[in-house]
């Protein structure tokens, strides 16, 4: 949208439901004039997470860029880059890292295209510190790197990193999804995002945390504030407040079911 006024044309998303973004939406905006798609792997509120993959790879096949805003499945579900030109994420939120810290992913073959729009003494070539004639940056990460690290951020998004690497990725995933599948069952009669019944069965769909837009969410917001329950209270494009549940690995099995018990 900032780039309306250099003659950029957005185009925005009908969907079927909060954050509910289908591969077939994307496919019926994009033509042969368009050079970027922008999205969130999941919606902050409804928790929806979208096919990146699918939609990545439609994408570079018509040779469009594909932006992705990870912060909400960095950390708590794999999150690649196979088909994916630009990845962003904060550390604070399912890395458990420090705030002002984060992650930006370039594909290589795109670096030359993409300039920063920040030119500092770390990403600029300046031999012995020296001021040159002409501007040119380094290659690879540095070039996105303009001024002096925050040391203590990166080292505790290293940490963070570290602990979520490998096998402990992958059984931590298991486990949040897992967290959200009781969270569910213990929720099928509330309006909650996610919830819905199949075959006698809940699926969850792709849901990665939930929230409800049912009766009273201020109320009940409240009322997990006071037992020492951390929730989220958010609100839509329509005013509509919603109660945000986001159980992560680390929350034991008792923790969610006095969560079900205060709901």
């Amino acid at each position: 949208m900032a780039l309306a006024e250099r003659s950029v044309e957005v185009r925005l998303l009908n969907t079927r439901g909060l954050g509910v973004i289908r591969p077939v939406d994307i496919m019926g905006q994009v033509d042969e004039n368009t050079r970027l798609v922008a999205l969130a792997s999941c919606h902050f509120i409804s928790g929806h997470r979208i096919d990146f993959q699918a939609i990545g790879k439609f994408l570079r096949e018509r040779g469009i860029w594909f932006c992705l805003d990870a912060i909400q499945t960095l950390g708590a579900f794999p999150t690649t880059v196979e088909h994916v030109d630009f990845l962003a994420a904060d550390a604070h939120k399912w890395l458990l890292g420090p705030c002002g810290a984060g992650l930006l992913y370039v594909r290589r073959g795109l670096q030359e295209k993409l300039n920063p729009p920040i030119y500092g003494w770390h990403n600029v070539r300046c031999p012995n510190f020296v001021a040159q004639e002409q501007i040119v940056f380094h290659n690879g990460a540095a070039k996105y790197e303009a001024g002096t690290h925050n040391l203590l951020g990166l080292a505790g998004l290293i940490a963070a990193m570290e602990t979520r690497a490998g096998n402990r990725c992958r059984k931590h995933c298991g486990r949040t999804a897992a967290q959200t599948r009781v969270a569910c069952a213990g929720l099928a009669g509330e309006r909650f995002y996610g919830i819905k019944r199949g075959c006698g069965k809940l699926k969850t769909r792709r849901h990665h945390f939930l929230s409800s837009g049912g009766q009273r969410p201020r109320g009940a917001a409240q009322k997990m504030t006071d037992a020492g329950v951390v929730a989220s209270l958010r609100a839509d494009r329509n005013g509509q407040n919603h109660i945000r549940l986001s159980p992560h690995f680390y929350n034991t099995d008792a923790e969610l079911r006095r969560t079900l018990e205060l709901l």
